[in-house]
């Protein structure tokens, strides 16, 4: 199985991503996060209709994922509540390399 850096390398050579365009940063919840800088904007988000609550389900809303030459939405969820931590929901953030996709993560 190839690790997170070893892919990251194989699509530079592709030419899928620039290698500048990569970094590799450990996450706070012990994870591994690994953000690609893009040159293209996320369309606005969706609305969606949140279903009624869940008892120990958290609802993480729709987003746009890149999916190597288009946005793609991918639709809000329940997920399961974890005590003691917040779910930070996925978002995009303009960078000076371009827009970067942080994923949802639960944190303290």
């Amino acid at each position: 199985m190839l690790s997170v850096t070893r892919k990251l390398a194989l699509l530079a050579a592709l030419g899928i991503v620039s290698a500048g365009a990569m970094s590799y940063a450990p996450s706070a919840s012990a994870g591994v996060a690994v953000s690609v800088g893009i040159g293209v904007a996320p369309p606005a988000p969706r609305y969606e209709v949140v279903p009624p609550p869940r008892a120990g389900y958290v609802w993480a809303p729709g987003y746009w994922r890149w999916d190597g030459g288009r946005h793609v939405w991918v639709g809000g969820t329940w997920v399961r509540s974890r005590p003691g931590y917040v779910y930070h929901q996925a978002h995009w953030e303009h960078a000076r390399d371009g827009w970067r996709m942080h994923d949802g993560y639960w944190g303290r």
